[in-house]
Order: C-alpha cells, then structure tokens, then sequence
C-alpha cells in the first residue's frame, strides 16, 4: 500500500493539472461548450469570491510590487517527443528573492495559446535549486523534460507529498491572474526559485512560446498566513459509449497505452488510485462517476478551492465529511467549464480537523468524445487518469493555512 501511495503522489503532485487541447481556440471552444451543455443546470458554488478574471489584473495594494519572469532567452520552441503530440516542460525561472518574502498573488501571460495546453508553478526551495540546476544543464534545450513534477527531492514521501504539494498555482489556455486569500501568502525564502511546467500541446502545429509570469509580491515585512496546497485525486475509470468500439475501447490496452505515451509512473498511477481510493487495481469499478475521500491529516483552515478535469468534463464537487456525519459542500461545479479552472476563495476560512475527511467527486461524459473536433479524430478509447489531451483526472485542489 505505501508503495503503491507513493507512486500516486509522484504522478499527481505535478502532473494533475489543467488541460486544454491546441487546436482549440477560445471563440469556437466556447461556442462548443455552450451548445454541449445548454441543457444542463447553471453552474454553482458555495458563496464565495472568485479569485481573478481571467484576463484582468488587480492595482497593486500599497507595499506591493511586480517581479517579471520571461521565458530564459525570450521563447522556447516545443518539441513532441517521437510519435507524440505532447511536449512537457518544466523552465527553471529566478525570481532573485534575497529576504523573506510572500507572494500574495500571480499571473501567467500565454505567449502562443495555440500551443499553451496548461502550466503549472512549483516552489523549489533553497535546497532543492541545487538538484534544479543540475537538471536544468543536463538538457541542451531549454529546461527539462518533465511529465508528472519536476522530478526535484523532496522532504515528504508517499501521502506527505499530496498533503504538501510545492504546488504555487495552475492556469488553462486563457491564463490570468490568481490572487491569495486576503492575509494569506506563499512563502519564498531567500534564494527560492520557481519552476514554471509548460505542458505543450502540438495538434495544432508548431512555433515558439514566449509566456510570462508575474509574482504579485507583498510589502517587505508583511506577515502573512503560508499557504499550503493538499491535493485530493480520484480514479477516472470511463468505458467508452455502447455505440464506439475499437482496441482501446479494452481497459488494459488503454493503460498500456498511456504508459507507452507517458512511461515512468502513468501506468502506476492508474493502479495506486484504485488503492489510494478502495478500489481494485484489476477489476475496478467503471463509470462516469467516481469518488474518493480522505481524512485529513491534522487540523487545518480551508481558504481556497479547485476542481480539474479534462474536456470530458461534466461536473465536479469538494465535501468535507466532518466525524459526526455531516457534510459541508466546499466547491459545486454543476456545469464543468474548461477555460474556467480559476481557484475559489471561500468568504471565510473552514476549520477542518483530524478525523473529518475531504471527498472530491467527478463526473465525465464520454459522448463528449464524438462531439469535440479534436477529440472526434482519434480513436476510441476507455479513458482513464492520464495527462495527454485524450486522456482525463479528477482532482481537488485544497489551498489551506495550518492552525
């Protein structure tokens, strides 16, 4: 079992991210969207702000200021690897922190939509920069190859690495500014720098990126509550639809076949879920719903909550379970919208303590597969946890303050 933990949390704490396919642009994905779930019932969430629009930033507050981050040398230009259409990068960026300092909210500027499939920022702390340059000079192009984290030590092991992720914050195509819960901030110690995981998407053709982080950093001497990142994943276990068949429409001809896509832990990935979740790594429950929950690992605050999902996508909830048998609703996405991933932060923070349990649910629509123009041409498939545009996730995303 403890192995089988820790391959989830080396697949999951990067590699669950949002996703989005090149080929589409936001015009006709939003028109596709829409006329796909016309019939199904607004979207709702539990009373709270959303964090950003995607496409406007805040003032700065006063005491703040903005840290640029371009692409090292301008631009990179995507390679897929043989036979793939997927390019995973993960850019070692410097943001020159030389006293204690808290992020009190980020922005990700997409130079090429076209190819901009997500991104995702990880912290690499003073300890890890180290083992992040070696990686980084070990590649002749920029930065390295990175399917699930930036393959960087860590200090926690198994679930510790799903409790604590080094997650900063993700974006879709769109980007966008994330800012933090008011009195909250992600911690950088000096000489912390970032990575920047680019999860480029070639269906659409070539060319070069040039995106651009920028950290909305908080006046010096500010004491701000850190932020952590806890990460609830669930099995995606989707048959393909009675009136589809082919070779991968066969469940373990599809785990091969992301493992082939993938290598390293993918295929695992899929296994340990089932286990993470008590579930059958051989003969597990398949559906368009599926749920998992986990208890949580100490009394903490819940200031922000996310969903992710693919672009079978329909719908996706975040309970907290508390010891007496109550539930508390924390995220209901009726209508599962791709280009909207941003984080919700909650009008007041959530006391959750030891014993109560977080349960994220999912439900995808595997007709969805015919209807979308960049999914229609490849071949069917039963669709399980995977990072590539044909493939899908369920996953949580808990940002919380420790007590």
């Amino acid at each position: 079992m403890q192995v089988a933990v820790a391959l989830v949390a080396v697949g999951l704490v990067a590699g669950c991210s949002p996703s989005r396919t090149a080929s589409r642009t936001p015009a006709t994905d939003r028109a596709a969207r829409t006329d796909l779930t016309s019939s199904r019932a607004p979207a709702t969430q539990v009373p709270a702000a959303a964090t950003s629009t995607p496409r406007t930033t805040a003032a700065l507050r006063p005491g703040e200021r903005w840290i640029d981050l371009p692409m090292p040398g301008g631009s990179y230009r995507p390679q897929a690897e043989a036979g793939g259409t997927d390019d995973y990068r993960c850019i070692l960026l410097d943001p020159r922190i030389s006293a204690d300092s808290f992020l009190s909210g980020v922005v990700l500027v997409p130079g090429n939509r076209k190819l901009v499939h997500h991104a995702i920022l990880y912290r690499v702390d003073p300890e890890q920069v180290g083992a992040a340059t070696a990686r980084d000079a070990e590649d002749p192009r920029l930065g390295w190859s990175c399917f699930g984290d930036p393959g960087l030590p860590g200090k926690a092991n198994g679930l510790g690495r799903l409790d604590s992720a080094p997650w900063v914050a993700a974006w879709a195509t769109s980007g966008g500014e994330q800012r933090f819960a008011a009195g909250t901030g992600q911690n950088l110690k000096p000489g912390t720098r970032l990575v920047l995981q680019m999860h480029y998407n070639l269906l659409n053709g070539g060319g070069t990126d040039s995106s651009v982080v920028k950290l909305r950093v908080a006046q010096p001497g500010a004491h701000l509550q850190p932020l952590h990142t806890l990460l609830l994943p669930a099995p995606v276990e989707l048959p393909c639809p009675a009136n589809e068949h082919g070779p991968l429409c066969n469940r373990d001809a599809s785990v091969i076949d992301v493992d082939r896509r993938f290598g390293g832990y993918s295929g695992a990935t899929v296994a340990g879920l089932q286990l993470l979740c008590g579930g059958s790594p051989t003969h597990p429950t398949a559906g368009p719903t599926q749920t998992c929950a986990r208890a949580v690992p100490g009394t903490i605050q819940i200031r922000a909550v996310a969903g992710h999902m693919h672009l079978l996508g329909k719908s996706i909830q975040i309970d907290l379970e508390h010891q007496d048998g109550s539930r508390q609703r924390l995220l209901d996405v009726r209508v599962w919208n791709f280009d909207d991933q941003r984080a919700t932060v909650l009008a007041g923070a959530v006391t959750v303590r030891s014993g109560d349990r977080l349960r994220v649910t999912c439900t995808h629509d595997a007709t969805l597969r015919e209807k979308l123009p960049e999914l229609a041409k490849l071949p069917p498939r039963y669709v399980v946890w995977g990072a590539g545009s044909s493939d899908e996730m369920c996953l949580g995303i808990i940002s919380y303050t420790q007590t």
